[in-house]
């Protein structure tokens, strides 16, 4: 069994889709936008970091498979500097 299907199962275990999946990361102040842009349609909520460089970001997202999950995880993998929680 592969590492995805592994994530997959344990989705799948642990929620029932469709549900509201709350996704959490860290990201450039710069980066943001492309982030939103990424996500979707999703609730938002921000906290800056200190010193204003980071973005923390908690979104919460309704999803509609596993799939849809990891497909946005795999999707913000692209912006440079990204810590997915």
């Amino acid at each position: 069994m592969s590492d995805i299907e592994k994530l997959k199962d344990l989705l799948n275990n642990n929620h029932e889709f469709p549900c509201r999946y709350t996704f959490k990361f860290i990201v450039p102040h710069h980066e943001i936008d492309r982030l939103r842009s990424i996500v979707g349609p999703a609730e938002l909520s921000e906290r800056p970091s200190k010193k204003g460089n980071y973005i923390s970001l908690t979104v919460v997202k309704l999803c509609y498979s596993s799939d849809e999950v990891l497909n946005v995880y795999h999707s913000v993998k692209v912006i440079k500097g990204v810590v997915s929680l």
